[in-house]
């Protein structure tokens, strides 16, 4: 029997055969998902999943602009893989890389016009690719509740953006 660091045992309760089956299918969707909408988006688009993701996020902050490590935590990346990331995105014309004006050494990632562009051309396809293989096959449930269940699972997700405006006026 376990025992907690302040005390006595706790009594272990197996799974019970549908929670067991729950959590076996969500350990497959987190390795799978990722593999299919990836997939959808190089072959219609030429785009990687995390090249969307990246122009996503930062189309969703506030002035189209976040801090590198802010972005590589909300695309769930490490920051050397994120400045590799940003380098290709950045020579493609989708996002500039400027330096922090409060934090010199901070830097901080804006998306373009072309970097909209691109993500407004490929949402299609992503938006067909979630719809396929996540949303039709979700036909009634309770999706509020299974949005915050699995919010609940993941920690509350990552923390917003701390970007103020002044960070991201390019010199």
């Amino acid at each position: 029997m376990p025992v907690t660091p302040s005390g006595p045992p706790v009594p272990v309760v197996p799974l019970s055969p549908e929670q067991e089956a729950v959590m076996r299918a969500l350990g497959r969707l987190m390795l799978v998902m990722p593999r299919v909408l990836d997939a959808d988006l190089q072959q219609e688009q030429r785009m990687s999943l995390s090249e969307y993701s990246v122009l996503r996020h930062l189309s969703e902050s506030a002035h189209g602009a976040m801090r590198m490590n802010e972005l590589a935590a909300a695309c769930d990346m490490s920051m050397s893989g994120m400045t590799r990331l940003a380098a290709k995105l950045e020579a493609q014309g989708h996002l500039k890389r400027i330096r922090c004006e409060r934090d010199a050494r901070g830097l901080n990632a804006v998306l373009t016009d072309s970097g909209r562009d691109r993500l407004r051309q490929a949402w299609p396809t992503h938006l067909a690719s979630v719809r396929r293989h996540i949303v039709d096959h979700l036909e009634g449930l309770d999706l509020g509740r299974l949005a915050t269940a699995l919010e609940a699972m993941a920690g509350g997700g990552c923390p917003p953006c701390q970007s103020s405006p002044h960070d991201i006026s390019p010199r």
